[in-house]
């Protein structure tokens, strides 16, 4: 299977997740080449981009799992 290239952006509000996201995105270091995390203080939640480049079905595989985190919400937007 070729790899594709994709963005998934993750919206954390509930922060007692984060250990939970944290040992999910390191399940899939492999296919992670990129990372940014901005907390938004004000608003109680953090913004967190991971750039992939993997198997589609390994990085569904990972939006998945890190969707179905309570309090956690994400999207996954695919290179051409």
């Amino acid at each position: 299977m070729e790899n594709r290239v994709a963005l998934i952006s993750i919206v954390v509000e509930n922060e007692e997740q984060t250990g939970e996201l944290n040992d999910i995105l390191h399940q899939y270091r492999e296919y992670i080449f990129g990372r940014m995390g901005l907390p938004h203080r004000e608003k109680n939640i953090s913004l967190i981009s991971v750039a992939v480049d993997g198997p589609a079905d390994a990085i569904s595989a990972l939006a998945g799992k890190i969707g179905s985190l309570n309090g956690i919400s994400t999207r996954t937007v695919y290179a051409k």
